[in-house]
């Protein structure tokens, strides 16, 4: 299983490995909170806490690595400081928490917000974004030396992955008044290219990217209103906005792995306003509205056989996973979406012809 870059991962408090593999979360309430660690990759999901000395700050954030270590951001007086949790101690000993420190950073000005991007797709490495308005520093903070690794000028948000190795990455930068995706390339010191220009003065965020089919899900001001859309990375195509996601406050947080050239069958789904889940795929044009399972962690993962993977933790079921089929939309009886231009456009993504 694996599972893209959610933008909706640090507010949901549950992070899942790139892999699927592992996942975590800050458990516990008001000041007992504790790190807790669920593996994913056998039969049933267990969960493992893992506390140490003194309880964890409820700003805390985690990332669950494929090796089954936790990666924790505390924000210690002015320092941020990254460390990996892992359980230690044979059952005679009972469960303990190793903690390995890794490094901090020290922002020189108050304005700088410092946060974990996504999992990296390679299931090793871990980043964190240190962004104010005079500029972003990229910062690798494990899998490899920690340090510096891009400088990017304007304040970025956001980081959505483009490939599976863990180079090149998306951010939201706003520069001269307007937000704009930009491709990031870790492995050339940052370099930066234009990701979305879909219209010069218009606000356009990349919420999602799924490296298989290239299917890029985004959110832009564009067509005159906040409006999600789709496109596909490297293609001639335009950006496309479905009428059906018109007016959606929806944010997506997974998609279908595994669907190789194929955007249009890819499921997507999306976090609804009201604390729902809606399925959607570019070929059905057409969401399915369905209410979350008691106690969702609000995130997931999809499978490569179509399985939406949610998990969820009540008091009877402290740590559960439930799954959803995206059903099969009847065909729409207009066609709702402008077809692409006989002319190919070249990257960046552009506009597609609207109504």
């Amino acid at each position: 299983m694996t599972v893209c870059a959610i933008e909706i991962t640090m507010t949901a408090r549950f992070t899942i490995a790139a892999d699927g593999s592992y996942a975590a979360r800050l458990a516990g309430d008001g000041e007992a909170r504790y790190p807790e660690r669920w593996t994913l990759a056998g039969p049933e999901p267990y969960a493992v806490p893992l506390p140490l000395g003194q309880p964890e700050e409820a700003d805390s954030e985690l990332l669950a690595l494929a090796d089954g270590r936790v990666l924790i951001h505390r924000r210690v007086a002015e320092r941020h400081a990254f460390a990996l949790l892992y359980p230690t101690g044979g059952a005679a000993a009972g469960p303990r928490t190793g903690e390995l420190p890794l490094g901090s950073v020290e922002p020189q000005d108050d304005g700088v917000r410092v946060s974990l991007l996504p999992p990296s797709p390679d299931g090793r490495g871990a980043f964190a974004l240190a962004a104010s308005d005079a500029g972003t520093t990229v910062w690798q903070v494990a899998g490899g030396p920690f340090g510096e690794v891009a400088r990017i000028p304007g304040r970025c948000t956001g980081g959505v992955w483009l490939d599976r190795t863990g180079r090149m990455l998306s951010l939201d930068r706003e520069l001269g008044g307007t937000t704009k995706a930009v491709a990031v390339d870790l492995g050339r010191g940052g370099e930066v290219s234009p990701l979305l220009q879909i219209a010069d003065g218009s606000d356009d965020r990349l919420l999602l990217a799924d490296p298989d089919s290239g299917l890029l899900l985004i959110r832009s001001d564009a067509p005159g209103e906040p409006r999600l859309g789709w496109g596909v990375l490297g293609s001639s195509r335009p950006v496309r906005f479905p009428e059906c996601l018109r007016g959606e406050a929806g944010v997506p947080f997974a998609v279908q792995p595994g669907q190789a050239l194929m955007p249009e069958t890819c499921g997507v789904a999306l976090r609804l306003e009201n604390g729902g889940i809606g399925l959607w795929r570019a070929a059905d044009r057409h969401v399915f509205r369905l209410p979350a399972p008691d106690g969702w962690l609000g995130t997931g993962l999809w499978s490569r056989d179509g399985r939406l993977h949610l998990p969820y933790a009540t008091p009877e079921v402290p740590c559960g996973i439930t799954g959803l089929t995206l059903p099969v939309s009847p065909p729409p009886a207009v066609r709702l979406d402008p077809p692409a231009p006989a002319v190919p456009r070249p990257v960046p993504l552009q506009q597609a012809p609207l109504r």
